[in-house]
């Protein structure tokens, strides 16, 4: 299984189950946290977690603590920042946070400093991006924090008490929608930059803004879900700890792309 959030793909165990007892494995391999032979086997007390193997408490904490350094960044920048350096800093910030994306992202091994260092860089970008909608509209900052955690959270108390189940056809379905929807948007952005407007992105409300950041909106829960239930898998397979940086990393990136969509939507409803 893979998802379409590419931090948790590049993390095998994200996507593959863990080697069972009684499977057959190949002579002499041990399968991950057993003891080696003639080693005494680690006490572990009932329901408490195995050393260095990662869990729902570390993932809440990196993902606090990347989510914290993002809050910090964008509120110092939103404070701050002179309106007439919000557009370089929000061209500069956007590109920057990409490129730190992908140096993160695609490596195998996670880098704790650089997650952080990820998370204050996009903090720039939604301060910048934020103080842009609030001088249009006062007071939407606030509305739009709150919709994106009421949204988050609703979605994670859905996956968990009503027991969604992460379907292959599921994520073909929402994989497919996201690129398609992530290269209308490149190919908008392109267009743009030469002058071309098609309509799909817009500061006022237009039936065909209206719908695409309707359907984005929708497609970053979607994504969450599927982060929920990747990271739900890492924990099963017993991942090391220091995987749960990689998991706050892939959650807080959809959480950005969620607080974006929300931020756009209610612009156009204070539009009218």
């Amino acid at each position: 299984m893979q998802s379409t959030n590419p931090i948790f793909t590049r993390s095998e165990q994200f996507s593959h189950a863990a080697p069972q007892y009684g499977q057959q494995q190949q002579y002499g391999q041990q399968p991950y946290g057993a003891p080696q032979y003639g080693a005494p086997a680690p006490y572990e007390a009932p329901g408490q977690p195995t050393p260095g193997v990662m869990t729902i408490d570390d993932v809440i904490t990196k993902t606090a603590i990347t989510l914290g350094a993002l809050i910090v960044a964008a509120a110092i920048t939103f404070m701050f920042l002179p309106p007439q350096f919000m557009m370089p800093a929000l061209i500069g910030s956007g590109i920057v946070g990409f490129v730190t994306v992908l140096l993160v992202g695609f490596r195998r091994q996670i880098n704790p400093g650089m997650v952080l260092v990820y998370a204050a860089i996009e903090g720039v970008f939604i301060g910048a991006f934020s103080l842009m909608f609030e001088i249009l509209y006062p007071g939407i900052v606030v509305q739009a924090v709150i919709g994106t955690f009421i949204a988050a959270g609703a979605t994670l108390a859905a996956y968990k008490f009503l027991r969604i189940k992460v379907t292959s056809q599921f994520r073909k379905i929402v994989t497919i929608a996201t690129f398609a929807l992530a290269g209308t948007l490149l190919v908008n952005f392109v267009l743009a930059l030469f002058g071309t407007n098609v309509g799909l992105r817009s500061f006022e409300f237009t039936p065909l803004a209206g719908i695409i950041s309707a359907i984005a909106v929708v497609l970053a829960v979607a994504n969450l879900i599927m982060d929920f239930d990747f990271v739900e898998q890492g924990i099963r397979n017993r991942l090391p700890a220091s995987e749960s940086w990689r998991a706050a990393f892939g959650l807080t990136i959809t959480m950005v792309w969620l607080y974006t969509e929300i931020l756009r939507i209610l612009s156009y409803f204070r539009s009218n």
